[in-house]
C-alpha cells in the first residue's frame, strides 16, 4: 500500500475552507502544537521571534507558516505541491503577510547549509519518501544551536486505530480520503531518536499530542460531522487537542542542532 500525497494537490483549496478536512489541522491541531513551539523558543530558550528566519517544510497552505509570520519571524515555507503553494501565496497577500514560498522537496532543499534559525516539520515525516534524507537535509539547514521542531505519528495500535480506522477506513466516521496516511510510514519516537543522534541534533523535549475527550465522545462528534450538524473548523475546536499525555498516537517536540 503506498501513501496518496497528491490529495494536497487535488484538495488544496481546502486549506482555508472551514468546511474542509485538510482546515481540521488549522483549528485542532494548530493551537496546541503553536503554543508549545512558541514556549518552548521564546520562554525555554529566550529568543526573540523577530530576529529569526524560520522554514516550514511541507508547509501545505501556509496554516503554520502564517502562525510564525505573525510573531514577525521571517518565514519561508517549502511544500511539493504547487497548487498547495499556490493557495498559501493568496492567503498570505490577503492577510498582508510576507512569507517567502517555494517548491520543493524535504529530501533535496534548495537552500544554504546553515540558512535557518529555526525549522518546523509538521504533519510531514510521515508523508516523506526518505525519512532519513530528510532529517539529514533539516540539520543540514538549521544554523548551530538552531531549533528543530516536529510533530508525527507513532506506529502502535493506537495510531491504527484513530488515524487508519476511525479517520480513514469505517465509514461512520472517517474524513481523511484513503491512504492520506498508511501505518507502515510511521514513525516510533526511538526511531526519530536514533536518526537524530546520526544527524547532530540533541532532542530536548518530546510529548503527546492528543484530543483531551474519551474515544467514545470523539467517535460522537465525528459521525455528528458526518452528518453534516457542524464543519471541520468546529470539529477541529471541539476535539480539543492538548499537548501533554502520552506519545501512543500523535506526538511532538523539538530538538537542538548540535554546535
Amino acid at each position: 500500500m503506498s501513501i496518496n500525497n497528491e490529495i494536497y494537490s487535488q484538495q488544496a483549496g481546502g486549506w482555508w475552507d472551514e468546511n474542509h478536512f485538510l482546515h481540521l489541522l488549522k483549528t485542532g491541531m494548530n493551537p496546541p502544537r503553536f503554543g508549545y513551539f512558541h514556549d518552548a523558543l521564546t520562554r525555554q530558550l529566550g529568543r526573540h521571534p523577530e530576529s529569526l528566519s524560520v522554514l516550514d517544510v511541507g508547509c501545505g497552505g501556509g496554516i503554520l507558516s502564517e502562525e510564525f509570520a505573525k510573531l514577525g519571524c521571517r518565514v519561508t515555507g517549502l511544500d511539493p505541491s504547487a497548487p498547495s503553494l499556490e493557495t498559501a501565496r493568496k492567503h498570505a497577500a490577503l492577510e498582508g503577510l510576507t512569507i517567502d514560498y517555494r517548491q520543493g522537496s524535504g529530501e533535496d532543499m534548495p537552500f544554504e547549509t546553515g540558512q535557518f534559525d529555526v525549522v518546523i516539520c509538521c504533519d510531514v515525516l510521515e508523508h516523506v519518501n526518505d525519512l532519513e534524507k530528510t532529517i539529514r537535509e533539516v540539520a543540514r539547514v538549521i544554523k548551530p544551536g538552531g531549533m528543530f521542531c516536529y510533530d508525527t505519528i507513532n506506529r502502535t495500535k493506537e495510531s491504527r486505530k484513530e488515524n487508519i480506522f476511525a479517520a480513514q477506513d469505517f465509514a461512520l466516521t472517517s474524513f481523511f480520503p484513503k491512504d492520506t496516511h498508511v501505518w507502515e510510514k510511521f514513525i516510533t519516537p526511538d526511531e526519530i531518536l536514533a536518526l537524530f543522534e546520526k544527524v547532530g541534533f540533541e532532542n530536548r523535549d518530546m510529548t503527546g499530542l492528543n484530543s483531551a475527550l474519551p474515544d467514545l465522545q470523539v467517535a460522537g462528534l465525528l459521525i455528528r460531522r458526518k452528518l453534516g450538524l457542524f464543519t471541520f473548523a468546529e470539529l477541529g475546536r471541539r476535539l480539543q487537542f492538548q499537548t501533554g499525555g502520552g506519545l501512543q498516537a500523535s506526538y511532538l517536540g523539538w530538538a537542538i542542532r548540535k554546535h
